[in-house]
């Protein structure tokens, strides 16, 4: 391999320029930890963004998905209906909460959970008298799920949505921003995503209620009182004023950040359109993705398998990583019940993600192109 500065990374960081400023100002104040000017304005700025009342800044997505269902009263002996198609933070706080995740299966136009395998578990659980507590729709790599039917079939069996927003800030359906359709949404500020606070996440609610109750379990639910008086058990979840900093300054660029990923999945179909081979993520209309990650499935019969390509592009200095593992194959998972006609296994089995950040150059892209081309053209 050549030296690590030509390495070409999948999804690293993209500072704006006024990161620093903001992570300065709490150094000058020296509010450092979980309060501050920088908090309360990361808070504020993005509900303004998703034309919210309110929203919790958390130490990250997978802390706000545990207080999603914390909000929704969902505890043991629960069931949460939850995509199979995603990444273990998704459904690890279902059994944080000691509820069970009951997994539904993807469709395979957006690869996001299946309305027809939702509505099957709805009616299975209605005939057995003990509908699920939550449902778990994960938007994946930015492509909004199928939500008109989704919420259509959940408001029929009066199910609370919580929006797994994680990988698809920016993103819309029909116009509307991913993460403000549920009861409750979540997104993660991870060194990966679109946007990052280095690490870190967001609970976001249409009800200031939930907002508040959020703030308080995220630090250590401590009572109104002089002292320190608990009477429920809390968590130290609250996102901290530096990382908040850097957060401001992201916000700033999201939406130049957005169309940069956009424009380099494009690029890609460009760049490869004459490679038969691959089938990449559609886009239905009325659906706007963030293209978080720059995805495809190789076709079935390929003499090239998604390993064999990930490893030509590692030893080219350019990392690749396969499309999520579902959760019902994990180990973990093993005996979890399960609905659907295996679209995600198809997937992963046959799907990549390409390097995707921002800052990705053209030519850059080019040297990933040229290996995949080469792979399939040997």
């Amino acid at each position: 391999m050549s030296n690590s500065q030509d390495f070409i990374y999948l999804s690293p960081p993209h500072m704006g320029g006024k990161e620093q400023c903001y992570v300065q100002q709490a150094f000058d104040l020296n509010w450092i930890t979980t309060a501050g000017a920088n908090v309360d304005g990361f808070e504020r700025e993005l509900a303004s963004y998703l034309q919210l009342p309110a929203v919790a800044a958390l130490a990250s997505g997978t802390a706000a998905l545990h207080l999603a269902l914390l909000a929704l009263g969902v505890g043991p002996g629960d069931e949460v209906f939850c995509s199979t198609f995603t990444f273990v933070a998704s459904t690890n706080p279902i059994r944080y909460v000691g509820a069970t995740p009951v997994f539904i299966e993807s469709e395979p136009t957006t690869w996001n959970l299946c309305p027809t395998a939702l509505e099957q578990a709805l009616e299975n659980r209605h005939r057995n008298g003990k509908l699920p507590k939550a449902l778990m729709l994960v938007h994946l790599y930015g492509m909004p799920a199928q939500l008109q039917e989704i919420q259509e079939i959940a408001q029929q069996y009066k199910v609370p949505i919580i929006e797994d927003a994680a990988e698809a800030l920016g993103s819309r359906y029909k116009e509307q921003l991913l993460g403000t359709f549920g009861k409750v949404g979540a997104f993660s500020f991870n060194g990966n995503k679109i946007i990052t606070t280095s690490g870190g996440g967001a609970l976001v609610s249409s009800e200031e209620e939930i907002i508040q109750q959020t703030r308080w379990l995220a630090m250590h639910a401590k009572d109104s009182l002089p002292y320190y008086h608990h009477t429920i058990m809390g968590y130290n979840y609250r996102l901290s004023n530096l990382c908040a900093g850097v957060g401001r300054g992201q916000l700033e660029v999201l939406e130049e950040r957005v169309q940069q990923r956009r424009k380099v999945f494009e690029n890609y179909r460009q760049l490869l359109q004459d490679v038969e081979e691959l089938e990449w993520q559609t886009e239905p209309d009325g659906f706007f993705s963030n293209r978080w990650l720059s995805c495809f499935t190789i076709r079935q019969g390929s003499r090239i398998t998604p390993e064999e390509l990930r490893l030509q592009l590692l030893a080219a200095n350019m990392e690749s990583r396969p499309l999520w593992q579902p959760m019902h194959l994990q180990p973990l998972y093993q005996g979890c019940d399960y609905f659907g006609e295996h679209t995600s296994d198809d997937l992963f089995n046959r799907g990549l993600c390409l390097p995707s950040g921002s800052s990705l150059s053209v030519s850059d892209q080019e040297r990933v192109a040229e290996v995949i081309r080469k792979a399939f053209s040997a």
